[in-house]
């Protein structure tokens, strides 16, 4: 009995370091996925070698110009014959108790918005880490808008009572291809960066959408794919809103993914159109 007592005690402190998921998704994001790298050289030997054989095919143009015509149109939109392309940036949601970031044309002459900020700040908590969140939009025009974001989080290691944290940053060109009063649907382009002793970036690409609601209410939802040293960082955001005036309620859902743990986070936050 007196020799299973330290035996039992070291593995108890083992998985409580191994439950360290901050800790884990620093690790792993130093040490890389060597095996991808391995396999993604001997890929590209192989597709540079099939690339070679296959130099000699013939129509291989009309299908690449196929591919670009429906890229294209699937992502940029066909301004000669979409009118909602054309539909103005909004003051704010709700400033005419019905829009949502956009508006139709007709209504320039008291919706005209040549520019506008959007910030938001979230709280992120589940029962062993929490953070913050904290995400700024510059839309320049109702085209196209530039998106940053910070997330820190922070996890307790109640057995030598110390914090591990990790520093999530996202820059993005957005575009919402979708551009209605009630609904907009677009993607995002751009990179995502870890610190906290990690450093490293890699390039992101992500989809958003918001749904505006009767009553002053909307619903959000983000999700931005990367990989950073070969591993996934992925991050999903879903959350309600409740816009009085140029300010609005938030409450709602993130999901992360940063290498193999990942993070459930129930959000509060507060937003602030300029």
């Amino acid at each position: 009995m007196k020799r299973l007592l330290p035996i039992l005690l070291l593995n108890l402190i083992t998985v409580h370091s191994f439950s360290q998921k901050v800790d884990k998704s620093k690790s792993e994001l130093n040490s890389g996925s060597k095996t991808n790298s391995s396999s993604s050289n001997t890929n590209s030997s192989s597709t540079s070698s099939k690339s070679s054989n296959n130099d000699s095919f013939d129509g291989g143009g009309f299908f690449v110009e196929l591919g670009f015509y429906i890229g294209f149109y699937s992502t940029i939109g066909d301004y000669r014959n979409e009118d909602h392309l054309y539909n103005f940036l909004s003051n704010y949601p709700y400033f005419d108790g019905e829009s949502g970031n956009y508006v139709e044309s007709f209504d320039s002459l008291v919706a005209v918005k040549k520019m506008r900020l959007d910030l938001e700040n979230h709280f992120l908590y589940n029962s062993k880490t929490y953070g913050n969140h904290f995400k700024a939009k510059f839309r320049p025009s109702q085209y196209f808008y530039i998106q940053g974001s910070y997330r820190e989080l922070i996890e307790k290691n109640s057995f030598n009572n110390s914090n591990s944290n990790l520093s999530i940053f996202q820059f993005n060109v957005a575009y919402d291809r979708l551009r209605f009063e009630k609904f907009n649907l677009g993607w995002t382009l751009g990179a995502t960066y870890i610190g906290s002793g990690v450093n490293k970036a890699g390039f992101s690409y992500g989809l958003n959408t918001d749904i505006f609601l009767l009553k002053k209410m909307s619903i959000t939802s983000a999700m931005i794919w990367s990989r950073i040293n070969g591993l996934p960082v992925n991050s999903f955001e879903l959350k309600g809103k409740y816009h009085k005036k140029n300010y609005f309620y938030t409450v709602g859902f993130e999901n992360l993914k940063i290498a193999t743990p990942t993070y459930n986070f129930i959000t509060f936050g507060i937003g602030l159109y300029l």
